[in-house]
């Protein structure tokens, strides 16, 4: 079967999956949301701090109410809610947005990093049998073995999508494709692949080198030299991957309902992440980005995390603070992490040699 073949048949699935939802679900509730998340925090550290539950909207250079941040998701046909994937508060915020989504009529399709092409046969499946039904979906998917956090803390978000009918789409590339262009680059994906989610043409120069940068920032400034262009070629090709799957899961739930994504902050970023890739399109819609992101101990002013983006400025629509999970020093938590790696490539990188 051809790559064309393959996509042609994988929107059929999620097709039928959006007409059989559409079917099953409950109409929209309409009428106010319940109040945001907020104190008491599920995560315990630094839940004192002053930012902590703040929205701050850097175009505005100031913060902003919870009902700013529904105004501006209202009718806009992109939502990017960029999270700390362990962090659960992130998706107690992710699936408040959701529901006010859909109590303001809209049924929108969310798109799930965490979910990869190809559990996307079993995603269907399960829907099929189980219409409605968000909490089977990681056992039906494989979740446990993924290696992200519990299904439980995605599961409310998945739930209030299917309640409104709306469709759940994978995002993300599967971790094959994904280490063939660490080891091969993007033309392991094919050229007509590559053209099709516009990889063919690269980021500006700029904008690739503040990914390069962000890529050894993020992975404690320990990276060979030789792997930081193979993770952000991998990097791009998962934003671009999952702006496919945002444009797609608009044309599924209709433009007024749009989709939302639930992914890594890194990726929900509007200045080289996924709205890189979906103003690409140039269809001029909307595009709403909302960081959420973890508070440190010696950063109290909003301005100061635009360095954690390797930015002179936090490239978001709004950021909404949260607590911490813990305190802990992340670079002293990924070392053994990050030197395993480090072996892996120069296993690989020897194994190209001729013998």
């Amino acid at each position: 079967m051809s790559p064309r073949e393959k996509s042609s048949r994988t929107r059929l699935i999620l097709l039928g999956l959006l007409m059989l939802a559409a079917a099953c679900a409950p109409l929209a509730v309409s009428g106010p949301e319940g109040p945001p998340p907020g104190a008491p925090w599920v995560s315990p550290a630094l839940t004192g701090h002053p930012l902590a539950g703040r929205i701050w909207q850097p175009t505005a250079v100031g913060f902003v109410g919870p009902e700013a941040v529904l105004d501006a998701v209202a009718e806009a046909p992109y939502v990017l809610l960029g999270e700390k994937h362990d962090n659960p508060d992130h998706h107690r915020i992710q699936a408040w947005i959701v529901e006010a989504l859909v109590r303001r009529g809209r049924a929108p399709a969310v798109v799930f990093e965490m979910l990869a092409e190809d559990q996307v046969a079993a995603l269907a499946e399960h829907l099929t049998a189980h219409p409605g039904d968000a909490a089977g979906i990681g056992t039906a998917v494989g979740w446990a073995d993924s290696g992200w956090p519990d299904w439980s803390q995605y599961e409310p978000i998945a739930a209030k999508a299917l309640a409104a009918g709306g469709p759940i789409l994978a995002g993300n590339l599967s971790r094959p494709s994904v280490h063939n262009i660490a080891r091969e680059g993007l033309a392991s994906l094919g050229a007509e692949r590559v053209a099709a989610l516009g990889l063919d043409r690269p980021l500006e120069p700029a904008l690739a080198a503040r990914l390069r940068r962000d890529i050894v920032e993020s992975h404690c400034s320990q990276l060979p030299d030789t792997m930081v262009d193979p993770m952000a070629a991998a990097q791009t090709a998962k934003d671009a991957q999952m702006a496919d799957a945002l444009r797609h899961g608009t044309g599924l739930a209709g433009r007024r309902n749009g989709a939302v994504l639930i992914a890594g902050a890194g990726h929900a970023r509007n200045d080289l992440g996924v709205p890189w890739y979906l103003r690409r399109s140039a269809r001029g819609d909307r595009i709403v980005s909302i960081g959420i992101i973890e508070v440190a101990a010696d950063a109290k002013d909003p301005a100061a995390y635009a360095s954690h983006f390797e930015s002179d400025h936090l490239p978001f629509d709004f950021v909404w603070f949260t607590p911490r999970v813990d305190e802990h020093d992340p670079c002293a938590a990924f070392a053994d992490q990050i030197r395993r790696a480090k072996e892996r490539h120069l296993q690989e990188q020897q194994e190209k040699l001729p013998q």
